[in-house]
């Protein structure tokens, strides 16, 4: 009887070690794979799939949000006169910082939407017209460094002099309410200073005198004083400056020189309208 058992577990023994060398040869050695490991490997040859997908897929999204920032930042914002938008620093690149750009996105576009929708308001506040007719007068004197015509010394000219007879028309170079009216003898003289709104102002110097008052809301076109030449000033002439987000900037920038007498009128009478 013991003979009997010994063999039965030498058997039993001997079956699991041939079980184990078929195992071993079977899927170690000649590669065959289990119905389970193949399942789990196709399984993870699909996240990988699908994960590599997600990375191409948010990697495409980032660039987006970049480029939309850049055109938010240099295009979109400084056409209304905006400040740069802040965004979030690029750092890690996961699901929780896209989300924070694209949240950070969707808040500035929402500050420039109610801006956006006044841009037709803005186009005719712009001082964007001459602001007296061509053929009446010629230009003296340009924008940027020239010599004082007292002194003689090499000084930086804020605006544009244009030269004519006394009393002839000035207009309003863009719609906007009047934010100064000074009469004095020394400096600018007698002058208008407009408020366009949009970060924009225009001055009016060495006026004759002035029909408009602080506080009146004037509309492109509309006249406003008399060529003069109170203040410093050498002979009748209208020293005209504009002003942008704080900053003197160069007025011939705002309108064309070359237009026509006819095309001027046409614009001061559109202004009226």
């Amino acid at each position: 009887m013991a003979k009997f058992n010994n063999s039965i577990l030498k058997l039993f023994i001997l079956s699991l070690a041939a079980f184990a060398l078929y195992y071993v040869l079977l899927f170690c050695v000649f590669g065959i794979k289990t119905p389970r490991r193949r399942q789990l490997e196709e399984r993870s040859a699909m996240l990988d799939i699908r994960q590599k997908e997600i990375e191409s897929k948010m990697r495409h999204a980032f660039a987006v949000l970049d480029e939309l920032q850049e055109r938010d930042n240099n295009i979109y914002r400084p056409a209304f006169g905006m400040e740069p938008a802040s965004f979030p620093q690029f750092l890690t690149g996961g699901m929780d910082q896209l989300f924070s750009l694209a949240e950070s996105q969707g808040k500035s576009y929402d500050e420039i939407e109610p801006i956006s929708e006044s841009a037709g308001k803005m186009s005719s506040c712009v001082p964007s017209i001459p602001p007296l007719f061509l053929d009446q007068i010629h230009m003296t004197s340009r924008f940027g460094v020239r010599s004082d015509p007292m002194s003689g010394d090499a000084k930086v000219h804020t605006g544009v002099d244009l030269a004519g007879k006394e009393g002839i028309h000035v207009f309003a170079t863009g719609d906007g309410v009047v934010e100064k009216v000074d009469i004095k003898f020394t400096g600018y003289g007698n002058e208008i200073v407009i408020n366009h709104g949009f970060g924009y102002k225009s001055r009016y110097a060495h006026l004759k005198s002035t029909i408009v008052h602080v506080g009146d809301r004037v509309k492109r076109g509309d006249m406003i004083g008399y060529v003069g030449s109170t203040g410093k000033s050498t002979g009748p002439h209208l020293h005209y400056e504009v002003e942008y987000m704080g900053k003197k900037v160069n007025p011939l920038n705002f309108f064309d020189s070359e237009m026509g007498a006819e095309e001027y009128e046409r614009l001061v009478k559109e202004g009226k309208k």
